[in-house]
């Protein structure tokens, strides 16, 4: 079993658009360094997901997590869950 790490990122009542190009330019670091598997907005734009692969442990992801612009802006509300796919 891999284990992977689904971020959830909720938009907060203070989200700034500006911080989107930031964001989406820490994912693509992310998934250059081959940690990023999927990315991905929500329709009813509230917020999106990713997940990351290639951790060591649920507080090295939650310290990566803290990296993202959306968390570092207050922009969005980051929550990392360990999930354990098959």
């Amino acid at each position: 079993m891999k284990t992977r790490y689904l971020v959830m990122a909720m938009r907060t009542p203070g989200f700034r658009e500006d911080v989107i190009a930031p964001h989406h330019a820490f994912l693509d670091g992310l998934r250059e360094a081959g940690l990023l598997e999927v990315t991905g907005g929500f329709s009813d734009r509230t917020g999106g997901a990713y997940l990351l692969t290639g951790l060591a442990s649920l507080e090295e992801a939650r310290t990566l997590a803290a990296r993202d612009p959306l968390a570092i802006t207050g922009s969005s509300v980051l929550t990392v869950h360990e999930w354990n796919t098959r």
